[in-house]
């Protein structure tokens, strides 16, 4: 089954908005279902999910380890919370609930982070969330899921609604492409390879993919890249990493956030102690964000087609 939708004139929509559509179909089916957000229901796409089940809407205000408090104890009285900020509150803010409340008992809570990552563009740096993998996927008892696309958020939330334990959901604001099929499987914990190839691998998560794979297409003829889509960071699929590894031999991650303690950590952690393989990281390098537009300041960290291509081409030489 062909994984992709065409890549060129592909329709742009947020994971946000995906979230949000599947979120009002799964209040409807489940009413287990609430949310408990922090003032930031409209701009979370959890406005329609409000108007249809209010007595399931929870809006505690700019009280974000209030709410963390107050998802636990719903998960624990057997309801299904998801628990809706911005990353850089949530978990950014919440982490000591996070970690005692939520993880240390095991509730049921799903935590919802968007505007995360650089792309988040004009809000500037204090409200692009870089660290938030890295600080969710160190928990003990903590699934962590990365969409890549407006149709994976859709599929990730139902799936995560079914799982039982603590899942971290990274969102993002702008619309980027909607590049996966409707049709294409999704399953947590497995990665997907989406484009195949025998000279380099690119591990990528998030929104990066597409960059990932407009550059593999952009190299066709010149270098055979490989593409895996890893949108589950924990538990990471070790099984597709080695085996990617051990044909190429060459290994670069692609993610929105900071290289240390993200993607980019978490498969050279896999590799180092199974499969030790030439390996760049992509990413944010010890470094905040700015102001600025998602596309511009893609470019100016190095982290659009272009930075990638360059990126491939220095692991191929060197």
């Amino acid at each position: 089954m062909n994984l992709l939708n065409y890549l060129d004139k592909v329709e742009q929509k947020s994971t946000r908005e995906g979230f949000g559509e599947a979120m009002s179909v799964l209040g409807k089916n489940n009413k287990n279902v609430v949310v408990v957000t922090a003032d930031l229901g409209e701009s979370m796409k959890v406005d329609d999910f409000e108007k249809l089940y209010i007595n399931r809407f929870v809006q505690v205000g700019v009280a974000e380890q209030n709410m963390m408090g107050i998802a636990a104890g719903l998960a624990l009285s057997g309801k299904i919370p998801f628990a809706v900020s911005y990353a850089v509150f949530n978990p950014g803010r919440n982490w000591d609930q996070l970690r005692v409340s939520v993880c240390y008992t095991n509730a049921n809570v799903k935590i919802i982070g968007g505007h995360s990552g650089v792309v988040t563009g004009p809000d500037g740096a204090t409200h692009q969330a870089l660290e938030d993998i890295a600080i969710t996927r160190v928990l003990p008892n903590m699934m962590v899921v990365v969409p890549c696309d407006f149709e994976q958020a859709k599929k990730a939330t139902f799936m995560i609604a079914a799982h039982k334990g603590p899942v971290y959901l990274r969102l993002t604001r702008p619309r980027t492409a909607c590049f996966t099929s409707p049709t294409a499987p999704f399953e947590l914990g497995k990665a997907q390879v989406l484009r195949s190839g025998k000279d380099v691998t690119i591990f990528a998560c998030g929104s990066l993919v597409y960059e990932a794979i407009l550059a593999a297409e952009e190299l066709k003829g010149e270098t055979d890249v490989e593409v895996v889509n890893v949108h589950t960071i924990k538990p990471i699929d070790e099984e597709t990493i080695i085996r990617s590894a051990q044909k190429t031999g060459k290994i670069i991650t692609l993610e929105d956030h900071q290289i240390n303690g993200g993607l980019g950590s978490a498969v050279a952690e896999v590799l180092g102690e199974k499969y030790p393989t030439k390996m760049i990281r992509m990413g944010m390098r010890d470094s905040f964000g700015e102001s600025g537009e998602p596309n511009e300041l893609l470019a100016k960290y190095g982290l659009n087609k272009e930075g990638v291509i360059k990126t491939i081409r220095k692991i191929i030489n060197d």
